[in-house]
């Protein structure tokens, strides 16, 4: 029993994300590591966020509660690429580009 609770937690933590895996999130799309409040780096870690769910989905089909926050993930990043798209178009479509989002 105790070491199938460790598994799990073992498990849980090697897909959480690391502070230093953020700080390189928000260096390369906020302009630095402290710049969180960007609405770049909040829509390419929601982004980053978004693909590690899914990838989750992949194997765990009927995991209902995944595939509701992976929804409400999905809302949030277009909400805020709106406000890009409406408050300047030239970073919109930079970052649309650099992420990888629309063909």
């Amino acid at each position: 029993m105790q070491s199938e609770i460790n598994y799990r937690n073992k498990h849980l933590d090697e897909n959480k994300m690391t502070t230093t895996q953020k700080q390189d999130i928000f260096k390369e799309f906020g302009g630095s590591a402290t710049n969180t409040g960007s609405v770049e780096s909040q829509v390419a870690l929601i982004s980053h966020r978004i693909s590690h769910i899914s990838n989750h989905l992949k194997t765990n089909r009927k995991d209902f509660s995944s595939t509701r926050s992976l929804y409400k993930l999905v809302g949030q990043r277009k909400r805020l690429l709106k406000y890009l798209a409406n408050k300047d178009v030239v970073q919109y479509r930079a970052l649309i580009e650099k992420l990888g989002l629309r063909k």
